[in-house]
């Protein structure tokens, strides 16, 4: 429903990989970019991991599934199978998306997003996954695409961003978060 944020994710069949080789990830967001026209929504936050996918969005548009996420995910699994010689489904259904209704769940959920490949062991700090709009959070690069204004307007720094996200962390991983704001 537009005028809302939601929580729009999604993983592979049978928990299987959606990214096989590094070029998908760029091609993943390549599409992205595409897809999401800011006429019709904002991708507040994303993460790409190796079986599934979040993304943070606020919504333009009445049929974002029909508009949006049905071209940009059939785009993907028609490329991905052509590249990987399969067939079939590459997702293990529809995506799902729940609406945000609240700040404090808005602020919770960007954590969350940033904070997967940490909690999945593949990264001992959010900087270091490349797949995940941390980076542009915390000024260490810019995507256009991302629109993290109204996430980050609620602190004072990126930095004030930065240890939100990582209190959920060990103390001594937070601690290593200072080298980014040198």
């Amino acid at each position: 429903m537009t005028g809302y944020y939601y929580h729009v994710y999604n993983r592979g069949v049978n928990f299987e990989k959606i990214f096989y080789i590094q070029e998908n990830w760029q091609y993943f967001l390549r599409r992205l970019r595409r897809y999401f026209d800011p006429k019709k929504v904002d991708l507040i936050a994303y993460c790409l991991m190796p079986n599934h996918y979040h993304l943070l969005v606020f919504l333009k548009i009445n049929d974002f599934s029909l508009k949006v996420m049905h071209p940009f995910t059939v785009s993907y699994t028609k490329a991905i199978n052509k590249q990987q010689g399969r067939v079939g489904s590459l997702f293990q259904g529809p995506f799902q998306a729940n609406q945000v209704d609240n700040d404090a769940y808005l602020l919770h959920l960007s954590r969350y997003i940033h904070l997967n490949p940490v909690d999945a062991g593949l990264v001992p700090l959010p900087e270091d996954w490349e797949y995940s709009s941390y980076r542009n959070y915390v000024g260490v690069c810019k995507d256009a695409i991302v629109h993290a204004d109204i996430i980050l307007e609620q602190f004072a720094t990126p930095k004030e961003y930065a240890d939100f996200v990582c209190s959920e962390l060990e103390p001594e991983a937070a601690l290593s978060d200072d080298m980014l704001f040198d």
